[in-house]
């Protein structure tokens, strides 16, 4: 934990202090910020008060009294609950302070919205007003530094050509008729992961036709189909390299096996791909120009290319998602649907752009590419982007 940094973060965003605190690791982004052990379990309540200016500030519980000690600071022990309401007054300190925390009006950022609503009446009981702490946790717990950038690179090299070699497979599989499945082919690339020092959390999802119209459609031995000609497919994968920090990297490609695919399939592919594209200038266009750019702004800039074009109800989840060392990391999302994303993407920030649509029974598109924006500002598509369906023969 950087102190120093923390308070220069507070005084950007004109607030008086951050109040971090945890009942039975409920707040495992609290935990990050202060580099404390989540694996630890804590029974009792604890809190910690980094201020905008001065020392911070530690109250625990006397039955768990050095749940803390690791941190800097003053602390106070307390007993019971009217020692606890009184601790909160010193750590806080009087007048009316804007402290942040893990909360989000009307829960519309619900990833961040950790603090339960009494603790938060507390808080406001003691004369102070509780604002958002979404952007500050952005800032030390999924900004990625140089390094980790390198990472993705390393990964995005490696997992585009994975892409390509699984499409080939594919193509192999329907010029030998040898019977190969969605799940043949996911496990392929699983093996070529391993070989390239990668890792995921789960496999790639391999679906033909209807399959991908699930957008989490999950194949398996039993539930695969073999490849044949006139198939459409959708690959979906993610993977990091596996060194410490290393950071994800998450596309989605569509393809034909054949030479000519269905009319409607071009046309869904041509749609995802244009509000893809209105996305991604929207971003590079607010960067360049040194603006502010928020989640929900980025998704409707894709999703009204979408809905225009009269596919807005088959589009049926965000455009995008925060990647770090996770998958779906705990920076800002791309989302203007399932929550209204209010966070900014932040220099450091990487994500997903991925639009898609999903015709139940029949078909599905979708196109996924990564952004990241530097330190100095570039906001960039970080590897291959999908311009035309992939051809399988």
């Amino acid at each position: 934990m950087d102190v120093k940094a923390i308070q220069a973060a507070l005084r950007e965003q004109g607030f008086d202090g951050w109040l971090l605190c945890d009942f039975r690791n409920r707040d495992f982004l609290a935990y990050r910020v202060l580099g404390l052990d989540f694996e630890k379990l804590h029974s009792r309540r604890w809190y910690y008060f980094i201020p905008a200016k001065g020392s911070p500030k530690r109250l625990a519980c006397a039955v768990e009294p050095t749940a803390l000690d690791t941190l800097p600071g003053a602390k106070k022990i307390f007993l019971s609950w009217k020692d606890l309401y009184a601790g909160l007054r010193w750590l806080l300190g009087s007048g009316k302070k804007k402290i942040a925390m893990q909360y989000s009006p009307k829960n519309n950022v619900p990833y961040i919205s950790l603090v339960d609503a009494g603790t938060i009446e507390l808080v406001k009981g003691l004369g102070h007003k509780v604002v958002s702490s979404a952007d500050l946790l952005q800032q030390f717990v999924s900004v990625i530094d140089e390094k980790g950038y390198r990472l993705h690179k390393e990964a995005q090299a490696v997992m585009d050509r994975i892409r390509a070699e699984a499409f080939e497979e594919i193509g192999k599989a329907i010029r030998t008729n040898s019977g190969a499945t969605e799940y043949d082919v996911q496990q392929y690339m699983m093996r070529r992961f391993a070989e390239e020092n990668l890792t995921t959390y789960s496999p790639p999802m391999v679906g033909v036709n209807d399959h991908p119209a699930d957008p989490h459609f999950d194949v398996t031995a039993e539930n695969a189909r073999p490849f044949k000609k006139g198939d459409t497919v959708l690959i979906d994968m993610w993977a990091k390299k596996d060194v410490p920090g290393g950071i994800y990297y998450d596309i989605t490609w569509s393809g034909y096996i054949g030479d000519n695919p269905p009319a409607k399939y071009k046309e869904i592919f041509d749609v995802v791909m244009c509000g893809r594209d209105a996305a991604i200038a929207f971003v590079q266009g607010r960067v360049a120009a040194d603006k502010p750019v928020y989640g929900w702004e980025v998704d409707d800039a894709c999703r009204n290319v979408i809905k225009k074009a009269g596919y807005g109800k088959y589009f049926l989840h965000r455009t995008g998602h925060a990647i770090d060392t996770a998958t779906h990391g705990d920076g800002a999302n791309i989302d203007n649907l399932e929550t209204k994303d209010e966070r900014r993407l932040l220099p450091g920030c990487c994500f997903s752009i991925e639009p898609g649509i999903y015709l139940a029974g029949k078909m599905a598109v979708r196109t996924e590419i990564n952004m990241f924006i530097r330190q100095e500002g570039a906001a960039e598509v970080t590897g291959e982007m999908q311009r035309e369906l992939v051809l399988i023969r």
